[in-house]
């Protein structure tokens, strides 16, 4: 493989770093300065003295929420690459449609699981 196929790569890298650097050196140019102010780790509440805490408590539900929203996006990001290489294995004669049915089977009996203990109901 020629060094010109890494070419896209280093351009992009390259295009990467420059943009990082102009947006920390603007920062640093242009950024507001306030190294004792009661204000400095305030939450920006459109100009409005904040009141109250600004760390509040969350319930478990939205991190057991998220926590099911990441196993299901896995399962997209695993299957959808799948689709595009499947035809490929048929040619190669590659059996790949039993291991995918069993992850499905795997994700399909967890969201049961999550069911039947209540994981998907808001109101509880």
């Amino acid at each position: 493989m020629s060094s010109a196929a890494y070419l896209p790569f280093l351009v992009q890298a390259v295009l990467a770093a420059a943009l990082t650097a102009t947006i920390i050196i603007a920062s640093v140019l242009f950024g507001q300065r306030a190294k004792h102010s009661p204000t400095k780790d305030s939450a920006y509440e459109c100009g409005i003295k904040s009141e109250g805490v600004a760390h509040t408590r969350f319930s478990v539900k939205f991190f057991v929420t998220a926590l099911l929203f990441m196993l299901f996006d896995l399962e997209v990001v695993i299957l959808v690459p799948w689709t595009f290489v499947y035809r490929e294995f048929l040619h190669q004669h590659i059996p790949i449609v039993l291991p995918v049915l069993f992850f499905i089977f795997v994700l399909v009996l967890g969201l049961f699981y999550e069911m039947r203990k209540g994981a998907l109901e808001w109101e509880r």
